[in-house]
């Protein structure tokens, strides 16, 4: 890996990504250290080391940039698409027979897929419905199972007490509120009513729109939550909160990686819950996981 000279610089590409640190004329530095004429420059590596986005503050060569935005990229995507590997073994349990490798490349053919690491990438980062993937897998297996009894869509299992018949409504994504939580609605001209919990942040900033007092109806069910999950940054601990979610019958709807401070990764993860019970039991055994550093709701 190239770095701008007069800093330390260049690096072998294999070496570079296994990069951890740098010592100067024997004494440790930061990568970024700027050197002086008949400097030595000793390289230290790590085994599990890996290209770090900072990196690009400092490195200058085209094929630096390059290397560490692609090796930045595949790691982001095997971390996804680990986790969709865990949440493929929830899905092939659904099904009536055992899927095996065979079932897997068929499945993979039949959605036009390059490889099984695209389909559990794709399952990882919810961008293959579980129907879908039940279907590539073994075609029919849901041709009996109507949309509404086994997929349901979130919005129809609920009801809200305190809106006009036949008034439009839609939870807002700010805050996700699910059933058991304390809510209001805002209304505004030529617009659907949207439902907030009532500790939004949003509606502490103040809203030009009309406030109506609503409850959530006596069947409702079935709602977005939306998560802050640090996980440490080694071997196994998406696949421990992917497992975490999966045990917990927590269908995940959206993943994302919004920041990297080693030794942390900090996801927001969306996931279908029942109910605020169901999503208070999924924080709790988050919590307990020495995979994870915190977990919260937002």
């Amino acid at each position: 890996m190239n770095t701008a000279s007069p800093r330390i610089g260049p690096v072998h590409t294999d070496l570079g990504a296994r990069t951890v640190g740098a010592k100067i004329n024997g004494r440790h530095v930061p990568l970024r250290t700027v050197l002086g004429n008949g400097d030595v420059v000793e390289i230290i590596k790590g085994a599990e080391a890996s290209p770090q986005l900072e990196w690009l503050s400092y490195v200058v060569t085209g094929k630096a940039r390059a290397a560490i935005r692609r090796a930045v990229r595949q790691k982001e995507r095997a971390e996804v698409a680990e986790i969709g590997a865990k949440l493929f073994e929830q899905i092939a349990a659904r099904l009536p027979s055992k899927i095996g490798k065979k079932a897997i490349a068929a499945a993979v053919k039949r959605l036009d897929l390059e490889d099984e690491d695209e389909l559990m990438y794709l399952i990882g980062a919810a961008k293959l419905a579980d129907r879908d993937v039940m279907e590539a897998l073994v075609p029919g297996s849901t041709a009996d199972i109507s949309d509404d009894e086994e997929w349901p869509r979130q919005e129809r299992a609920i009801s809200i007490r305190g809106l006009t018949p036949g008034v439009g409504f839609k939870l807002a994504d700010c805050c996700h509120p699910v059933p058991g939580d304390r809510i209001v609605g805002l209304r505004r001209p030529g617009e659907v009513v949207e439902v907030h919990a009532i500790d939004c942040l949003e509606l502490a900033n103040g809203v030009d729109a009309d406030w109506l007092d609503l409850s959530w109806g006596q069947r409702s069910s079935g709602a977005i939550g939306r998560l802050r999950v640090v996980v440490y940054n080694r071997p196994g601990t998406l696949a421990e909160m992917a497992g975490i979610l999966a045990r917990n019958h927590a269908n995940v709807v959206n993943l994302e990686l919004t920041e990297r401070d080693n030794p942390f990764h900090t996801y927001e993860v969306d996931v279908e819950v029942q109910d605020l019970a169901h999503l208070a039991r999924i924080l709790s055994a988050l919590h307990v996981s020495e995979a994870i550093a915190e977990a919260e709701r937002i």
